[in-house]
């Protein structure tokens, strides 16, 4: 029998199967549905079948499909109506493509963070650094369909001829690195003022509160995006940037390659305003760590970490170290994203469709985490021990049979035992040589648009 903390995916699964909601209910259910869309729900619920619910779950079972069709999402919702005696609807997928077009962006946007906090406030107290919540972060780029509406609001690379590159999107991503859920994104276009890294994780940063711990690369260093963490009461654990100097010889000295030193507060950049400048202290406290790498494989050879976390009883170096290598966690969580659930390329053809199918892919991400955690939970295991794209898969494939099945229980036991026995290998110092195996066809590279090619000529 479940534990009670184990309880929301059986409890989801008999409210949907009692209301006859089609089978996604049991991972995002009408009310979550309700409270992050509120007033937005009723551009689609006078509908008759695509309601924003049923438009939800339709989308979530297009993004985990293996060719992200629509016309396989709308083939799904045709066997499930026809199973439950509701009569199938139409085959085409113009109406489906309509309701979704009319899906709220900042509902959408509400539900991804939402749905992520939710399951990270559930995540024990085991699960967490030192009694801290760690949040980390990276940015990334995708491409999307190379339509004249992309292409002004996204442009692709100054290098490219026209029509020969892809509009490209710049997403900045925060997840806790407990239960790797999605907290916040930021999105963007490549290039251009105020569109790098660090600018759009300004945007979404408040997610960071007190007594969390920033966990990120040199890219998010900066003085000033370190000050302000701090000033909430939150900490950060970021790497040195390459241009700023270190001298262990000063400051308070802990032990070898460990001391606190005072950073000056740099000069004004230009993006900030003079009042802002003058809320800044002179000067922050940081605690800087010297990691040396000895595993063969590794580029790096040594490691420099700043961090606001001073004490050195509470918070050793060995610590600290061991911290910043799961850094990594957020590289790997982005693979899965756009590698596992193929968000790297986004097939909608307008702007807003496209930012709307990537919260899709990160609702759909969350979900699958969740499951994930409830599987951790219940075998007392880590939830990074267990395989997202084992998860993923195999939840896609017996998904659909929970609404069916007579015996619950039975059937959502079977279920977890699947995730908890496809276990992530613990690999940490593998070597993996930047090299590929299988070689690229021999085509030529597109130098001019697909219609200004003659019959032989390429």
């Amino acid at each position: 029998m479940f534990q009670s903390e184990l309880s929301s995916f059986r409890r989801r699964l008999i409210v949907a199967r009692q209301s006859g909601d089609l089978y996604f209910a049991s991972l995002l259910d009408r009310k979550t549905i309700a409270s992050a869309f509120g007033e937005a729900t009723g551009i689609l619920d006078s509908a008759r079948i695509y309601t924003t619910a049923v438009t939800l779950w339709v989308f979530l079972s297009q993004v985990l499909s293996v060719d992200h069709g629509c016309v396989s999402a709308v083939a799904k919702l045709i066997h499930y109506r026809c199973a439950r005696g509701l009569g199938r609807c139409s085959s085409k997928t113009g109406m489906y493509c309509i309701a979704r077009d009319k899906l709220d962006e900042s509902a959408m946007h509400r539900l991804v963070t939402k749905v992520g906090q939710d399951i990270d406030d559930q995540a024990p107290d085991d699960w967490l650094w030192l009694g801290h919540r760690v949040v980390t972060g990276d940015g990334t780029t995708i491409t999307m369909a190379d339509t004249p509406e992309n292409q002004a609001e996204y442009p692709q690379q100054r290098g490219q001829a026209v029509g020969c590159g892809f509009p490209i999107m710049r997403v900045v991503v925060l997840f806790a690195l407990s239960t790797g859920v999605v907290l916040e994104t930021a999105m963007g276009k490549y290039r251009g003022k105020l569109t790098a890294e660090v600018s759009l994780f300004r945007e979404v940063d408040q997610i960071i509160q007190e007594d969390d711990v920033f966990l990120a690369d040199r890219a998010y260093s900066s003085w000033f995006d370190m000050a302000r963490l701090m000033s909430r009461g939150a900490h950060v654990v970021v790497r040195k940037h390459q241009l700023r100097k270190s001298d262990f010889r000063t400051g308070i000295r802990y032990g070898q390659d460990d001391h606190t030193i005072h950073l000056d507060k740099p000069s004004r950049p230009d993006w900030m305003s003079d009042r802002e400048y003058a809320e800044y202290l002179d000067f922050i406290t940081n605690r800087e760590i010297k990691i040396r790498v000895d595993n063969q494989g590794f580029r790096t050879r040594e490691i420099i970490v700043l961090t606001s976390l001073l004490d050195d009883r509470d918070y050793s170096k060995d610590d600290i170290s061991a911290l910043f290598r799961r850094r990594w966690q957020a590289e790997l969580h982005l693979r899965r994203l756009k590698t596992i659930m193929q968000m790297d390329h986004l097939r909608c053809k307008r702007p807003h469709r496209v930012r709307n199918e990537l919260r899709a892919h990160m609702l759909a991400y969350n979900l699958i985490r969740q499951v994930m955690c409830d599987a951790a939970m219940s075998g007392k295991l880590q939830p990074w021990q267990v395989s997202f794209k084992g998860t993923m898969s195999t939840l896609v494939e017996l998904l659909p049979t929970l609404n069916v099945i007579s015996n619950v229980d039975e059937l959502c036991e079977v279920l977890f035992q699947s995730f908890r026995r496809q276990i992530v290998g613990n690999r940490p110092d593998r070597y993996e040589p930047r090299v590929l195996k299988r070689r690229a066809k021999g085509y030529k590279l597109m130098q001019k648009p697909r219609r200004d090619y003659k019959p032989g000529e390429a």
